[in-house]
């Protein structure tokens, strides 16, 4: 979200260009509060003591069918505070109440942490998750946590939204293992026959780092087919995992400030639906974009993402930043950084962790580069370091992290935000340091960080101002324009000579990881259509 994009919720234009993303939660509780004041002396409680503070976070599931609001506290991820009962809903029979929206996620050690989140559409009494060695095997049963979720209208033609998520923290679990998993509550056993097809499964990291796997990723999803056919065809991949740099769902429809945007919590719903398929088997480890910033939940935007995930907590800040984290699989470690904390071209959230990220990165980068069994660091974020595509590159990335990635040698950054496919050169001091074309590789300490543009995870594409260039159609160029976003939020166009494969359509990656004496990352590039568009190996010498 753009920090201008609230028009329609009462902020008006002008001032919400110049407000934080604390000033818009801020602006909107207030106003929430304003709106159901009874008028004076009704002799009424007013809902801004039901919901402390006009907070908008809320309805957490109660045992007998009944609802209770929770505090602010719940909100900025902090501890709930005492809940205010307001009056029950009908119970729904528990067994008229399917689950959905089921995604996984890494604790901070995939060989022995997996994190299941699901949704349930009505309140459900005593949610919990099966597991076991089979799927008709699931004997062990863990009670599951509520995080619920109310959005107001605030007046936009669009209902009030109540989101019941549920989540279970596994650890413990055995390195390279399958396990089988089924979630439910009273009235639905996923461990009965008539229960047994919504079984899923998942598989731990394994103990070592000899083993070769492949994890995929890509960008800017939302909901739509193309979003599905991806879906499809990355879990032909068999990833080990799966990478998601940020614009998640879109239920904060452009994030531009227009006065057509709306946010529409329930597109959230529909999200989850889409991707369980993939997600319920593959790790699906995201971190924020600029449309994920939403000012309803908390100050920094996140109270909803923290509701709907739950990811690996070893970050700088677990609670005001959950989407960066790290965790280690087999040879590769990774690194999920929030750019909405640096970037020059959208400054809603900008300096929210007063330069925390940026240490925490530091710290981690030096720690993964010491440990002998990883060879490869892998970090992904949303907005582009390099590209040249609609949004262009965010001068704040460069500025905030760029020298750190090339201390260290990262060897492959991967973004979204530009909905499209682009691949640069190695790049050391802004500029490239070879040419790395469509099958080649490149060693990153003696050439330099490769950065990629993974945009085209399903929202509608945007556009080049040179000429597509990639496998079986290249049309290569010493330069191709450029833009640079500024600290002052100036564009500075100009020429640029990184840009390697650009290619507009929906894509994604699949990298696999080879161990060995001479270890390499193969990096694919595929199309919808499943065609390769580009690839290219890192290697590292042990």
């Amino acid at each position: 979200m753009a920090a201008n994009d609230l028009p329609d919720l009462g902020i008006p234009a002008r001032l919400a260009e110049r407000m934080s993303m604390a000033e818009q939660h801020a602006y909107l509780r207030e106003k929430l509060t304003r709106k159901v004041r009874p008028a004076t002396g009704s002799g009424g409680p007013t809902r801004r003591g039901v919901l402390r503070g006009g907070g908008l976070m809320a309805a957490a599931a109660a045992g007998a069918g009944g609802l209770v609001i929770g505090s602010d506290a719940a909100l900025e991820g902090g501890t709930r505070g005492a809940p205010a009962p307001v009056p029950p809903r009908a119970a729904v029979d528990g067994k008229l109440v399917a689950p959905f929206g089921r995604h996984l996620a890494f604790g901070a050690d995939p060989r022995t942490q997996m994190r299941v989140s699901w949704q349930v559409p009505f309140a459900v009494r005593r949610p919990y998750l099966r597991i076991g060695p089979k799927p008709w095997e699931l004997g062990r049963k863990v009670a599951a946590e509520v995080r619920p979720l109310h959005t107001t209208s605030l007046g936009r033609h669009l209902p009030d939204v109540e989101q019941l998520y549920l989540h279970v923290g596994l650890d413990g679990l055995t390195p390279g293992t399958t396990y089988y998993y089924g979630v439910g509550h009273d009235g639905f056993d996923p461990a009965s026959a008539e229960r047994l097809g919504t079984v899923g499964s998942f598989t731990t990291a394994p103990s070592g780092s000899e083993q070769p796997f492949v994890f995929t990723a890509f960008g800017d999803q939302g909901v739509s087919a193309e979003a599905l056919a991806n879906n499809q065809l990355l879990l032909g991949q068999n990833p080990a995992f799966h990478l998601h740099a940020g614009d998640i769902c879109y239920a904060d429809d452009t994030g531009h400030g227009k006065k057509s945007d709306t946010y529409d919590a329930r597109v959230w719903d529909q999200f989850l639906a889409q991707t369980e398929p993939v997600a319920s088997r593959v790790p699906w480890m995201v971190t924020t974009g600029n449309h994920d910033m939403e000012a309803w939940y908390s100050p920094d935007g996140y109270g909803g993402q923290a509701a709907r995930w739950s990811l690996p907590d070893n970050g700088p800040d677990p609670r005001r930043a959950p989407g960066v984290y790290a965790f280690e699989y087999g040879n590769v470690g990774v690194i999920a950084l929030d750019a909405n904390d640096v970037s020059y071209e959208i400054p809603a959230n900008r300096g929210y962790t007063d330069g925390a990220q940026t240490r925490w990165l530091e710290r981690t980068l030096k720690r993964m580069r010491a440990a002998r069994r990883l060879d490869f660091v892998v970090v992904f974020f949303h907005h582009c370091a390099y590209s040249t595509a609609t949004h262009g590159s965010d001068g704040g990335v460069q500025d905030a992290w760029v020298a750190l990635f090339e201390q260290h040698h990262v060897d492959l950054v991967i973004n979204g935000h530009n909905h499209v496919y682009e691949r640069t050169d190695p790049v050391r001091d802004g500029a490239p340091t070879r040419a790395v074309r469509v099958g080649d590789a490149t060693d990153p300490v003696r050439d330099g960080t490769v950065y990629v543009t993974a945009g085209g995870g399903g929202r509608e594409l945007y556009d080049f101002s040179a000429p597509d260039s990639y496998e079986g159609h290249l049309d290569e160029r010493d330069s191709v324009p450029g833009i640079r976003w500024t600290k002052d939020r100036d564009s500075d166009r100009g020429q640029v000579d990184w840009s390697r494969i650009r290619y507009t359509g929906f894509s994604f990656l699949a990298v696999e990881s080879r161990p060995g004496h001479r270890p390499s990352l193969e990096v694919t590039a595929l199309a919808r259509s499943g065609n390769r568009i580009d690839h290219f190996t890192v290697q590292r010498r042990r």
